[in-house]
């Protein structure tokens, strides 16, 4: 008789045996080699991702490559979580391709097969390369009469002009409409150090902290008990503040600013623009921060992780009762002309002066840069991306920090800067104090 502890031997059996099969597979093997590569060890969340498709395509599980499997398989996501509200397996995927290709750009590029993720789907497609050895090629006079050499003559010196014409018109209008990406973002796109992430902020952080009415550290807000909203809901919230604080903790939710802001990075980003790639702060880990080039997007009350580079600035982000008190840029070391503090809107969509600031830092390893784009509000963030797509800006904030175009290695700094917001658009954006930072 067959009971229960000689059915699970059988299936761990029959699992072992599988996995013996994926061990000797020539296409796992690629996999592996790929995911112990350099290029993946920054992330093991886009190893898992990798692993995990490759295993189910070559066991033919399709059913399990779907958007909602992926994110509770890999991603730890809730069972009822929505494909909708929530992006961040297609941004893993995304940055998953990215990675395939510097791979096979690099070390794999002698590899006999390429490993594809096609757009629109969740399947791992492995394509042979094929190689062929390059045959001497016979002399054209040997293969041709000359009567015939002479009949065709025509068509060749047509053919060579099409191709000289098709070359220079696609050559002219690329040379013409982009170009290296300029300072200060130029410190962001070097080789070793691509792609450049984009992490945005959190506006379900930010709601959150509003109706929850108390600060929030980075470690709190990494916690998986914050995650799941398990750390708010209480007594003090009513019945709907729960359901929304259930919804925000489900969420990704960025606002009209940071997108402002992307765009813009792409716009000024010139031939660079296709390594940049777009995060949530929420999908950030501090071991992320062990090396590459990161661009920030809001202030520490939407997006927390710039409070984990605070202590290297001089202006900082103050704010008294969380969602009533004004917030303002604390000046720890003011010079002469400046002022202690510099008070913002009182809420974002208003009208009136409103400060943001601008910081170029190296990473606590050295091993990358990190530009960080904050505004006491939206609309300072806003001004901050529009700020440095302006070439008279750039130079203006060059000038102010002494920084000449000869300039070699990064000058790392930071600036405060005012805007005049009229409802909820900023403008006649002005350089207020520029600092230096020796790290």
């Amino acid at each position: 008789m067959n009971g229960p502890a000689n059915g699970t031997r059988v299936e761990s059996a029959r699992i072992e045996e599988a996995d013996s099969e994926l061990r000797t597979d020539p296409r796992w093997q690629l996999i592996e080699r790929i995911t112990a590569s350099p290029c993946f060890q920054k992330s093991a969340r886009i190893r898992d991702l990798l692993r995990y498709m490759a295993e189910r395509t070559l066991h033919g599980q399709v059913q399990d490559l779907t958007e909602h499997c992926i994110g509770s398989s890999v991603f730890g996501k809730p069972q009822d979580y929505s494909v909708v509200e929530d992006s961040s397996v297609r941004v893993q995927v995304r940055q998953l391709r990215l990675k395939l290709h510097e791979y096979f750009d690099g070390e794999g590029r002698e590899e006999p097969c390429i490993v594809e993720i096609p757009k629109g789907a969740y399947t791992t497609v492995f394509r042979s390369v094929e190689k062929h050895a390059a045959a001497e090629p016979a002399p054209l006079d040997a293969l041709l009469e000359p009567r015939t050499r002479l009949r065709l003559l025509p068509w060749v010196l047509a053919s060579l002009f099409l191709v000289a014409a098709v070359a220079a018109w696609f050559y002219r209008p690329a040379s013409a409409t982009l170009s290296p990406p300029p300072w200060p973002l130029a410190a962001l796109f070097t080789p070793h150090n691509r792609p450049v992430q984009v992490v945005v902020a959190d506006v379900n952080y930010g709601m959150t902290r509003l109706i929850d009415q108390r600060p929030v550290t980075l470690e709190q807000y990494l916690s998986p008990s914050y995650r799941s909203g398990d750390d708010i809901t209480g007594a003090h919230l009513s019945e709907r503040e729960e359901r929304m604080m259930k919804y925000l903790s489900g969420s990704l939710l960025t606002s009209y600013a940071d997108l402002v802001v992307v765009s813009t990075l792409l716009r000024v980003s010139g031939t660079a623009r296709d390594w940049l790639t777009i995060r949530s702060a929420r999908e950030l880990r501090p071991r992320d921060l062990e090396g590459g080039s990161f661009v920030f997007v809001g202030s520490p009350s939407s997006n927390p992780w710039v409070s984990y580079f605070q202590n290297k600035l001089n202006f900082q982000e103050r704010e008294g009762v969380v969602g009533e008190s004004p917030k303002f840029f604390e000046n720890l070391h003011p010079k002469p002309g400046e002022q202690e503090k510099y008070q913002g809107l009182t809420f974002t969509g208003s009208s009136g002066e409103d400060y943001a600031t601008i910081s170029l830092l190296p990473l606590p390893s050295g091993r990358g840069n990190v530009l960080i784009l904050q505004g006491l509000q939206q609309e300072g963030t806003e001004a901050a991306g529009l700020f440095l797509a302006d070439p008279d800006n750039r130079r203006k904030l060059q000038s102010a920090l002494a920084i000449t175009d000869a300039t070699a290695e990064p000058v790392y700094f930071e600036v405060l800067i005012r805007n005049q917001a009229i409802a909820g658009a900023p403008s006649a954006t002005s350089i207020i104090a520029a600092r230096v930072i020796n790290p």
